[in-house]
């Protein structure tokens, strides 16, 4: 497990785009058959990836959780969320199935001790996008469908960033600890998301950026408002945000992101916008 420490926005200030990219890039969520993880210690937030092909995998495939966690297995004392955004498979947890499609979401709680993930086809495998926080009560496990979730409409065409909000794991659709966690859709013509530029002083966030089409990226915008830099972000990759830096993206196509939020609160609107112009 690739082991993340805090830096702070002084420091950033100085960095060059290969320390940026160091610290804050996840480069490679999904291997054929292995399940990654990236744990930061950012608001303690553990970015994992699993994608099976041949066989199930197991959450803790590449986990040591005495030596990383302190306890005897993953959740212990951590809440999970699951988005699907790969071809149609099976979460089992605790021995119960949760059979999900392409962009569908799971919450498992504080508590469940065994994981494992499979796909129904090999050659279309899902791919198990997840993101875990501290917690400190189990709520009830919940599978999220695209038609379950909170849905927001922002922006438009004439600013170039039309796009739906699907807020899964959200205290509109179900109750948790800290963990928050959607996925943003950008239409056709739409490149820009997040607009106006925010920081979250209370919490932090995890872009996962995927749909890009081939041979385009998307430049994700960090940093202070007035001491801005980017990482240019291929497909299926993610990005570490602490609480100090904005997070914005625009692409050269449109493409699709999930977002995670963990800190102090689940309020989604808690953010203190940057206008536009002030930016630099």
């Amino acid at each position: 497990m690739d082991i993340r420490y805090s830096v702070n926005q002084r420091d950033f200030k100085r960095y060059t785009t290969e320390e940026i990219r160091s610290e804050f890039l996840i480069e490679k969520v999904f291997l054929p058959d292995d399940v990654t993880a990236v744990y930061s210690h950012v608001d303690r937030v553990v970015t994992l990836g699993a994608m099976p092909v041949s066989k199930s995998l197991d959450i803790e495939k590449n986990i040591d959780c005495w030596k990383n966690f302190g306890v005897t297995y993953f959740l212990e004392r951590r809440e999970l969320g699951i988005i699907n955004i790969g071809g149609e498979g099976t979460v089992t947890a605790d021995g119960k199935e949760y059979l999900m499609g392409n962009i569908t979401a799971l919450y498992l709680p504080m508590g469940t001790k065994k994981v494992s993930f499979s796909s129904s086809k090999a050659d279309e495998p899902a791919k198990f996008y997840m993101c875990s926080y501290p917690a400190h009560k189990a709520y009830p496990a919940k599978l999220i469908t695209k038609d379950d979730a909170n849905k927001v409409p922002l922006g438009s065409q004439e600013t170039s960033n039309k796009r739906t909000i699907y807020q899964f794991i959200h205290p509109k659709v179900l109750e948790t600890c800290q963990l928050s966690m959607g996925c943003t859709m950008l239409d056709t013509g739409s490149v820009w998301n997040t607009m106006p530029a925010h920081t979250h002083e209370r919490r932090m966030e995890v872009y996962l950026y995927f749909r890009i089409p081939k041979d385009n990226v998307v430049f994700h915008f960090m940093g202070e408002g007035q001491q801005t830099r980017h990482i240019v972000m291929q497909n299926e990759q993610a990005v570490i945000s602490p609480s100090w830096s904005i997070h914005s993206g625009c692409g050269t196509s449109n493409y699709t992101f999930i977002w995670a939020m963990g800190g102090e609160n689940r309020e989604f609107d808690d953010m203190d916008n940057i206008a536009i112009t002030d930016l630099r």
